[in-house]
């Protein structure tokens, strides 16, 4: 679960840094990252969900 923390951190700077990127300069290739990132970030969410209800189970 640990790992899965991690990833979704790095992620989120990942995203936090291309959506600035996009929102500030319009840079639309940042965008177009940040979307992708997004969609990382939300299938990471959906499977520390699963774990944590998971370890909350034992």
């Amino acid at each position: 679960m640990k790992e899965l923390i991690e990833k979704i951190q790095e992620n989120y700077a990942a995203f936090a840094t291309e959506a600035t990127a996009q929102a500030e300069k319009g840079n639309k290739a940042a965008g177009t990252r940040a979307r992708k990132i997004s969609l990382e970030l939300e299938k990471a969410m959906k499977a520390f969900r699963k774990a944590s209800i998971e370890a909350a189970k034992n």
